[in-house]
Order: C-alpha cells, then structure tokens, then sequence
C-alpha cells in the first residue's frame, strides 16, 4: 500500500513535468513499486514514417520507471536517472502508449527499475519497449 503523502508527491511531481505536459501524458495510478503513465501519440511526436518517435517510447519509460523508483524512496528524496537503457521492440504504431514502471530491486543508494511499453492500435496492444535502469534518490 503506498502512503497517501508519497502518491500526493508522484501526482505534484508529475503535474508539474512540462514535458509530460507537452505530451499529454496521464498519470493513470501509482502504488508501491509500480507506476502507470499512459499518452497519446500527439501530431508533434511522431517521426518521418508516422509512427510515435522513440523519443516519446523512451520519456514515457523513463518517467514511469522514475515515479516507481520514487515511490519506495524515503519520502524527503527527489528521484534522477542514473542511467537507463532501451530496447525498442516494433515500431510506435497507433493511437496511444502505455508505460508501466516497476522496482525491480529497491535500495538506499540505487533502485533497480524497468519499465515496459505498449502501443495501442485500434485496441490492440503490442508491447513496444523494454526499459531497464538504476534511480538515484537525491535531496536538492
């Protein structure tokens, strides 16, 4: 069960990422160790064959795999990628992207996450990407 001060966190947090913003990326739920961000595939995040830009795969990776290592932190630390990899599996076709962020390994020091993608193309869910980091807490 997530504490009710850390969701607060994830939502403010969250509201104020502009990029999210620009995206028109939805923070869909978050519980401990797991987060749900889903985004439409916007006219201005699609590459040259029309398809979501990996761009738009990777920021909704990282942002998932992010507010999940965040919500296993000690509630006054911020969270910064330390590093994240991506595989991209099939390409960014549809109308929307699901991002679902999980801890894979919570530590002190480091968090362990993943995160998986799915495009949604007329109801039809292809997972996308796979998204595997390390989360640093920080207090700025």
């Amino acid at each position: 069960m997530l504490d009710p001060s850390i969701l607060q966190k994830i939502q403010a947090s969250f509201a104020a990422q502009t990029m999210m913003q620009t995206l028109e990326a939805k923070l869909i739920s978050a519980a401990c160790g797991q987060v749900h961000i889903e985004s439409p595939i916007v006219a201005g995040a699609r590459q040259q064959q029309g398809v979501g830009h990996a761009g738009l795969t990777f920021s909704l990776g990282d942002s998932a795999a992010g507010y999940a290592a965040l919500s296993v932190m000690p509630a006054e630390a911020e969270v910064m990628t330390a590093e994240i990899k991506i595989n991209l599996l099939a390409p960014a076709k549809g109308q929307r992207l699901i991002a679902i962020g999980k801890v894979i390994k919570p530590g002190r020091r480091l968090v362990i996450v993943q995160a998986d993608v799915y495009a949604v193309d007329n109801g039809v869910q292809s997972h996308i990407a796979l998204l595997q980091g390390t989360m640093v807490p920080v207090v700025l």
